[in-house]
């Protein structure tokens, strides 16, 4: 038997589990585990197989980041992935750069976030001091550097046209 233990945010723990469960009931269903969570964010995840103990991990890490349980459910699916981007790595403990780098991201009216998650066919969340992104392998490889680039400053319209360059190469294939 596989066990994981990951701790999510206080906030998380009724998006985890969902109205009256139906999204914790449905995960261990998809995910073949047994999911325990407690009033303090702590989730233990059983399992026989050990693939599906860690996919089930990956969904529940990323409901903790901010996710739609929705959209960290794509994660059941082996042609997607998550990537956790930590902004404190970008703007240190200084509340007021992490909150500009934050708006950076997320732009006017949510513009730039939803841009680079049209072009690269991902999810981005912002949450807390991280951005989550899921998604199919590559497109999250391409977000990653986009919202890598956007975090160490770098303009938006040259972002852009990079992951244009980049999905073209790749839909090229």
């Amino acid at each position: 038997m596989d066990i994981n233990e990951i701790k999510i945010p206080k906030k998380r723990i009724a998006v985890l589990i969902g109205e009256k469960g139906k999204d914790k009931r449905r995960l261990e269903k998809l995910s073949e585990c047994k999911v325990e969570v407690n009033s303090e964010g702590e989730v233990i995840i059983k399992g026989e197989d050990s693939l599906k103990c860690f996919e089930c991990l990956n969904v529940v890490k990323a409901i903790g980041r901010g996710c739609k349980p929705d959209i960290a459910f794509s994660l059941l699916n082996e042609k997607n992935c998550s990537d956790i981007l930590n902004i404190t790595e970008y703007s240190g403990k200084n509340k007021l750069k992490q909150k500009r780098i934050k708006a950076r991201i997320i732009g006017t009216g949510g513009k730039v976030r939803k841009t680079i998650e049209d072009l690269t066919e991902t999810y981005i969340v912002i949450y807390g001091k991280t951005v989550c992104i899921v998604g199919p392998l590559e497109g999250v490889a391409i977000a990653r550097g986009a919202v890598n680039d956007i975090l160490k400053g770098a303009p938006v319209g040259p972002v852009y046209s990079v992951i244009e360059k980049k999905m073209k190469r790749l839909k090229a294939l």
